[in-house]
């Protein structure tokens, strides 16, 4: 059988494997009657002890080592299963085996540490850059990989299911249980037979096995196998037998015993390893809802991680041949050696100060959802630079198309007016100089606008408007809007008495009215001007700009605050009005929508906070 796992085969199925070789070797030499030699004997027992304690735990080479000496002592000559104290035989079977149990042992370690140094020169990624052990370069020592619990076999881990406590418990009952059954049996020696009491020493074993392992229950067996042939075995007060079925019994006895310890503490330790690993399935189904959920940052791995483990963690990257700390968690970083697992070919995650010992599947898994989230983070961060980008080049595309018509229209007309007023060939008459001046001024007039809504859309999108709000009143800002459009208009305003003042920046809102205002009159026909309503709307303040215009399709009225929108191409303009009214509106805490006027046109919804529900900000200048 070879060893299984760098501790080599557990002892629950070694010691079961080593007890019946030793026990069939010795009722081998019971049945052949001296013609198995005493010589022979020791000989094929120091094999087996040899054997076993090679390939099994260290912890089984005593124990195989004791069965293999009273083997050898009780079945080298006639009379069978009587121990022998005194003689060469003794002695010499007591160093014979002794010294083989510890060469076995010897061997088996040094044959395991062997196995060892090769799997670790060939997993967990050793081939690649060293993981330092500082963090301050790349030339820190190799860091060994974690022995997971996958890598090891049933064999190797079924003799630690149980707690040291739990052990410590399990001989002290041992200790006081069989000495207290022996005396109830021996006082009822007359009304049982040796299968009852058999029985009953075999249930205590299975119990001392279920509360204190695998260790407690092999001491327990033992101890029933020589108390049931010194008390209930003739002749009685010896470790003679006389009748071959009692040896026979006390043989399968002892075989049954630890072989039913050996399932019962498998049972226990299959069970405690579905704890674990149900306990780590709860732990990452909780990280993967964590991440699903909107925490999908390394930090917030590495939060997760020290907030159901706690000690400190930290993710680090091999950057330029150094190692970089990318995010941190927990409490700073101890005396105690970082354990480490390398979660990409230059990403490794570093764990310390953890009560408990963490799963390597588990922190796997962490080391895993940690460099998934670093490497989603970065893609959102090219995605939104290049989403910047995109937005610059749009935004760059469409003024120079506005620059191209919009802004040459204008500078054209003035050019031609100017030109025409210098003539010196030709006389102009007085009424002509009026329509050409005029003609300067109406375009001089649109060519502002046009820059000055160009430089206000740069503000917003740069994010460098900061608005001074303070307490306004509508019947203040709205004239001056009105007198700041190109020429003399006819707009209603319905105001009513007793409005609340508005909170808002005073030079902010007179822009954005001129523009809802110009938006209004450029789209409203004949005999229909547009009109300005106020009313108050719990803590807020409504002031529509209606006009009966042609309207807007209902799947496009969000699209015109967008910049560079024009669905108009009657009008000149380079789409920029109401996007700036919209930021401007937003950036004072505001709201702004378009819906359709009864009767037909477009009525333009504000929506901004009264003075006396908010308090009033100064978040600094206006324009």
């Amino acid at each position: 059988m070879a060893s299984s796992g760098p501790r080599g085969v557990a002892a629950p199925f070694a010691l079961v494997t080593g007890f019946g070789a030793l026990f069939a070797v010795g009722t081998i030499a019971a049945a052949l009657g001296g013609r198995f030699s005493a010589t022979g004997v020791l000989v094929v027992c120091a094999g087996v002890v040899t054997a076993m304690s090679f390939v099994a735990e260290p912890l089984s080479a005593a124990p195989m080592a004791v069965v293999g000496w009273l083997t050898a002592d009780g079945f080298s000559q006639p009379p069978y299963a009587d121990l022998r104290l005194s003689g060469s035989l003794p002695v010499n079977a007591a160093i014979v085996l002794g010294s083989c149990a510890v060469s076995g042992m010897l061997l088996g370690l040094l044959r395991r540490a062997s196995d060892e140094r090769l799997i670790l020169e060939s997993v967990n990624g050793l081939s690649g850059p060293d993981v330092p052990g500082d963090g301050r370069g790349a030339g820190g020592p190799r860091v060994p990989p974690l022995t997971a619990p996958e890598r090891q076999s049933p064999w190797a881990r079924a003799s630690y299911a149980v707690s040291g406590r739990r052990v410590l418990l399990g001989m002290a009952l041992a200790a006081v249980s069989l000495p207290l059954l022996t005396a109830g049996l021996a006082a009822l020696r007359a009304h049982l037979s040796l299968d009852d009491e058999l029985l009953t020493y075999l249930v205590v074993v299975i119990a001392l096995t279920v509360i204190g392992g695998f260790w407690p229950a092999v001491l327990a067996a033992a101890s029933a196998s020589l108390l049931l042939n010194w008390y209930f075995t003739p002749p009685l007060h010896t470790f003679s037998i006389d009748k071959p079925e009692n040896l026979l019994a006390l043989l399968l006895f002892i075989t049954v015993a630890v072989a039913v310890s050996s399932v019962v503490h498998l049972a226990a330790s299959r069970a405690g390893q579905a704890a674990r690993s149900r306990e780590e399935a709860r732990l990452l189904l909780t990280l993967a809802q964590t991440v699903l959920g909107g925490a999908d940052t390394p930090a917030a791995v590495l939060d997760h991680l020290t907030g159901t483990q706690g000690g400190y963690a930290e993710l680090r990257e091999q950057v330029g041949g150094r190692w970089v700390k990318i995010a941190a968690s927990g409490a700073g970083p101890g005396p105690a050696a970082l354990t480490r697992v390398r979660a990409q070919a230059d990403l490794v995650l570093a764990v310390t100060g953890q009560p408990g010992r963490i799963a390597p599947g588990l922190l796997a898994g962490y080391a895993a959802q940690a460099a998934a989230a670093l490497d989603r983070e970065r893609l959102r961060t090219q995605a939104a630079q290049a989403e910047v980008l995109a937005e610059g080049n749009r935004m760059r595309t469409a003024l120079l198309a506005a620059v191209s018509h919009d802004l040459r229209t204008p500078l054209a007309s003035i050019k031609a007016s100017v030109s025409s007023l210098r003539q010196t060939d030709v006389r102009w008459t007085e009424e002509d100089e009026k329509d050409l001046l005029a003609t300067i001024e109406e375009n001089a007039d649109r060519l502002d606008g046009v820059v000055g809504n160009l430089l206000d859309m740069s503000r917003l999108h740069t994010g460098s408007l900061q608005p001074f709000l303070r307490p306004v009143s509508i019947d203040e800002v709205a004239p001056i809007a009105l007198r700041g459009l190109d020429a003399p208009v006819e707009l209603r305003l319905d105001v009513p008495d007793g409005l609340p003042l508005l909170l808002a920046d005073p030079g902010l809102l007179e822009r954005v009215l001129a523009n809802l205002f110009s938006n209004a009159l450029h789209h409203s026909p004949e005999g229909r001007p547009p009109s300005l309503r106020a009313r108050r709307a719990g803590g807020s303040t409504v002031l529509e700009v209606v006009d009966h215009g042609p309207g807007v399709p209902d799947d496009l009225k969000q699209r015109i605050f967008e910049p560079f929108q024009r669905f108009d191409r009657v009008h000149a303009g380079v789409g920029l009005g109401l996007a700036v009214a919209k930021g401007f509106t937003e950036a004072m805490g505001g709201a702004i929508t378009a819906a359709e006027t009864p009767g037909g046109g477009l009525t333009i919804r504000l929506t901004l906070p009264v003075a006396a529900a908010v308090a009033p900000s100064t978040q600094g200048a206006g324009p």
